[in-house]
């Protein structure tokens, strides 16, 4: 068949599918079953969008419901009761291009979806198909899951017949089957935010240079803690309980970044290998709380246990940050199922290519949403101030930030998202966290993005992992990232706090996985271990995997604690993962975004072995340190000039010899390193207006596999200095309290840091 023969056939339609007789005519000509139950309509309003309970005219209690469809030509709310029994409502009204009806009687807990009609004709990007339920963008709860129990997306959720035997029109063919049975529905919330429901709610509004982030998973984190109740593991119920809580407290940081919460949706691939998308950078429902992680029900309870556990948060003086994935939805490529924005407008919300059944991919995923589009980018900023105001979080780290600052083809800071975000006075408040990179042609953009916004620094990752590796030819790179990286920061107005420093992350190895395996082993993942990185920047440490020579098993313990150690003296924001302060493992797998299981649930075991409990102290101590210190956590880079009658500088690198670091030495080979960080002239003020003064400090980073001797800075640096942390140590309470003379010489001890305090 020729190519216009084949658009042709699939512009007619199909009469048939399966020797299956098509259905009466419906709205506009479109088919519905017949028999389907009609319910009375009233006009509406067209806002707010969505589904949104209220009192209508007449002191009629029901819900009003509006969908932005572009292009659409006619559009049904159904209703399902509780035997999923359908009752379609045609909204009639239309301004704008939004569809709106008052319901009335329909109250909070009902389930419904959207029939979008129009025209079939995937050459030119149209794919409406009112055989398909689609889930409401705005819909604030989600109840039920794509798919059945049979380990794969059932073919009726596809808007294209799936198993067309012409494999190359396939997605051309439209599928008229009803995908109601199989599909997630919206569920009606009451969810007019009230000032009384957060009365109580102190939102702590930690400064962005006092902040240490967590980064964890609600289910993995909180699966197998014994302190949880069994029935409240994996949930957001779970992570209030005080148990959780404890360990966060004990722990020190300031924030929790959670892993994506919003309404996900499982990959048909992964399902037919009885796996799950665990991760969750799926994203279906922009404004729900994953009912997957909800132990109170999924009928819009979701919505209050989610709230509760902000509150707990709050209380306990920890942020609530979420990684949000806007950049792409779950409905993947043009092969990808049918469940909400492809059925709704597919032109509009997705970018398309030249050839329009094709999407731009800049994620990797199969589509990237057209975030220049208004009422896209109206969607994104809804949804991120709804989580804001009546949610409480308290921000955001956005998963491939660079695709959503593509204006028409190139990442452009001055794009519609990025400028929207700058002037909303409800998100220029909150915090905002990139991941400053995105697949696509020039996605790379660590260091470009405008003030008000922080950034995942993998520069940080990369020289800090090389370094004790023993993989760095020179120094001068890390001395940038320990530093505050003010060579891709120091413009704009920029801080040290906008790099989020981080060594591991949930993508990649664990910390300890960083120094048991220089190889992946994703085996488990089903895809022939070819997904993952293959640039770990790993050394493990003479042998691959678990072993039982105490002395590599030792040496790993160490390069942890160095790990550990470097992340929390550098200035910026430490970002650690759930997990790592513990020694958990993935057992090298270093893509566990399907592994829902003990490879990546946290073993709390860990937390009293003889061997894993001294990482927990230390690393709660070094951030104890961190909110002690505040030459630990600046606000302002530092100047490396000389200042007052002695010299002093605010930041000073030597070398062994106990001298300042020359030019030559940046560019030499070496595996040491010396920062003295003076306490003495901080930048700033304090909230009262008093001059910032604190300790002074020296941390020698030794990565050689060798003792060095180690000269100590004397006078004007420091007449005495204090051992506060010496990582060659098993029990860091024996370190503490040695005194060394300014001009001494000590030995370092083979891979390990030192840091000492300067006594006045």
């Amino acid at each position: 068949m020729s190519s216009a023969a084949e658009q042709e056939a699939v512009r007619g339609g199909q009469s048939a599918l399966n020797g299956e007789r098509q259905a009466p005519a419906g709205v506009n000509g479109h088919r519905r079953s017949p028999g389907t139950p009609r319910a009375p309509v009233w006009p509406g309003a067209p806002t707010p969008l969505g589904a949104r309970y209220r009192v209508g005219p007449d002191g009629v209690a029901g819900t009003n419901f509006a969908l932005w469809a572009g292009g659409a030509e006619a559009v049904e709310v159904c209703l399902f009761d509780e035997r999923g029994a359908e009752t379609r409502c045609p909204l009639t009204e239309l301004t704008h291009e939004i569809w709106h009806g008052f319901v009335p009687g329909v109250q909070p807990g009902q389930r419904y979806g959207f029939r979008v009609h129009g025209r079939w004709d995937p050459w030119t990007g149209a794919r409406w198909n009112p055989a398909k339920l689609l889930l409401d963008p705005y819909a604030r709860a989600v109840d039920g899951a794509p798919g059945n129990d049979y380990g794969a997306l059932p073919a009726e959720v596809y808007g294209h017949v799936r198993d067309w035997p012409q494999q190359h029109v396939a997605d051309t063919v439209r599928d008229d089957r009803d995908s109601a049975p199989f599909v997630p529905k919206g569920v009606v919330v009451h969810d007019d935010h009230t000032e009384d429901e957060w009365m109580d709610d102190r939102r702590p509004k930690t400064p962005w240079a006092d902040s240490v982030i967590y980064e964890l998973h609600v289910r993995g984190f909180t699966k197998l803690h014994p302190g949880i109740p069994e029935e409240l593991r994996g949930t957001y119920a779970g992570l209030a309980h005080p148990a959780a809580i404890d360990h966060l407290v004990r722990l020190g940081v300031t924030a929790v970044e959670l892993l994506p919460v919003h309404q996900f949706a499982h990959e048909d691939h992964l399902l037919r290998r009885d796996l799950r998308n665990y991760w969750g950078y799926n994203s279906i429902g922009y404004f729900a709380p994953h009912a997957g992680y909800s132990a109170s029900g999924t009928a819009g309870q979701q919505v209050g246990e989610f709230k509760r556990m902000v509150r707990a948060l709050h209380a306990a003086g920890i942020e609530v940050i979420l990684d949000v994935v806007y950049n792409h939805t779950a409905e993947a490529s043009e092969l990808g199922p049918t469940l909400s924005l492809r059925g709704i407008d597919n032109r509009g919300y997705y970018r398309l290519q030249s050839d329009a059944r094709r999407y731009a991919d800049y994620t990797g995923c199969g589509n990237t949403l057209h975030v220049v589009q208004p009422n896209v980018l109206r969607l994104i900023t809804d949804s991120l101030r709804y989580w804001v105001t009546e949610m409480g979080v308290d921000g955001f780290r956005f998963d491939l930030a660079a695709a959503l600052a593509r204006s028409m083809h190139d990442v452009d800071m001055l794009s519609p998202f990025l400028a929207v975000i700058a002037q909303d006075p409800v998100l220029r408040r909150v915090k905002l966290i990139a991941e400053p990179w995105d697949v696509g042609s020039g996605g790379y953009q660590v260091g470009a993005f405008p003030p008000l916004w922080t950034e995942w620094n993998d520069r940080y990752r990369d020289a800090v992992r090389d370094f004790w590796r023993g993989a760095l030819p020179d120094v001068r790179d890390l001395g940038y990232r320990l530093s505050g990286s003010s060579d891709l920061y120091a413009w704009g107005g920029r801080r040290p706090y906008a790099s989020v420093n981080f060594i591991t992350a949930h993508d990649g190895f664990t910390l300890r996985d960083l120094v048991s395996y220089e190889r992946k082993h994703n085996e488990a993942n089903g895809e022939g271990n070819r997904d993952g990185t293959h640039d770990n920047r790993s050394w493990n440490c003479g042998a691959e995997g678990e072993t039982d020579d105490a002395r590599i098993r030792a040496l790993r313990r160490r390069q942890l604690r160095n790990l550990v150690t470097t992340l929390l003296l550098s200035t910026g924001v430490p970002m650690l993962v759930a997990g790592d302060e513990l020694g958990r493992t993935q057992g090298g797998n270093n893509n566990a975004y399907c592994q829902d299981n003990a490879t990546s649930w946290l073993d709390w075991t860990m937390l009293d072995d003889p061997d894993w409990r001294p990482l927990f102290e230390l690393t709660s101590r070094l951030i104890g340190l961190r909110h002690t210190h505040p030459v630990l956590r600046r606000r302002a880079f530092f100047s490396g000039r000389r200042q007052g009658a002695d010299g002093l500088r605010d930041l000073a690198w030597f070398t062994p010899l106990g001298a300042e670091m020359t030019e030559h030495d940046w560019y030499a080979p070496a595996a040491t390193l010396g920062l003295y960080l003076s306490g003495r002239d901080i930048p700033g003020r304090d909230a009262r207006g008093a001059k910032v003064t604190d300790d002074s400090f020296l941390a020698v980073l030794h990565a050689a596999d060798r003792p060095a001797s180690w000269v100590l800075p004397g006078a004007p640096w420091a007449e005495t200095y204090e051992l506060v942390v010496d990582t060659s140590r098993e029990d860091q309470a024996t370190a503490p309290g040695t005194v060394h003379r300014g001009g001494e010489t000590v030995t370092v001890p083979a891979r390990s840091v030192l840091l000492l305090r300067v006594r006045e």
